[in-house]
């Protein structure tokens, strides 16, 4: 267990290429733990995932508009809430 060395890819469906993640030792006496946490971390920092389970089936153009103007909706309605909380209605 000395080289231990964690690795991941992932493409897309557009053939869009991410690089490689790779994490290594620190030292030797670094935990697989350790190492198993910050490469988990990289991989969610990156975004590699969400743009994998995005790609992993298609979504109809209207469709992605629509789910935007939901999305800004809610997030008006967010902000309208937190705002009459601070002032205490």
């Amino acid at each position: 267990m000395q080289n231990v060395k964690l690795a991941c890819s992932f493409t897309s469906v557009k053939v869009k290429l991410f690089g490689m993640i790779q994490v290594t030792k620190k030292d030797s006496k670094e935990s697989v733990e350790n190492l198993l946490r910050r490469f988990s971390r990289k991989v969610q920092q990156s975004g590699v995932l969400a743009e994998a389970k995005s790609a992993q089936y298609f979504e109809k153009p209207l469709s992605k508009t629509e789910r935007r103007a939901k999305a800004i909706v809610r997030r008006e309605r967010k902000l309208e809430k937190t705002k009459k909380l601070k002032l205490g209605r």
